[in-house]
């Protein structure tokens, strides 16, 4: 599956914040921060990797229910399903 071309700077934005946060987490842990602050940014970085794979499958719904190019038959029920339980 691939990402469609309409969602790839909007997950790409979101990676990214998740890579700035995650690295403030680090930061946050290295320095010594209080447990409440550590856990709630890492609770953000979570969400934000939630919502980009969420964007991903989403974005991606159309060509998993398509016969692709290739020829290759399209993903059934229980693939998807297994796909977005896979974020949860």
């Amino acid at each position: 599956m691939q990402v469609d071309e309409a969602a790839v700077t909007p997950v790409l934005n979101r990676l990214r914040r998740a890579q700035g946060q995650l690295a403030g987490v680090i930061a946050m842990i290295e320095a010594g921060r209080d447990c409440k602050d550590v856990v709630t940014q890492l609770a953000a970085v979570s969400r934000a990797l939630d919502r980009a794979g969420f964007k991903i499958v989403a974005s991606g719904m159309r060509q998993c229910l398509a016969v692709s190019e290739e020829g290759t038959a399209p993903m059934s029920e229980e693939e998807l399903e297994k796909l977005f339980l896979a974020l949860a």
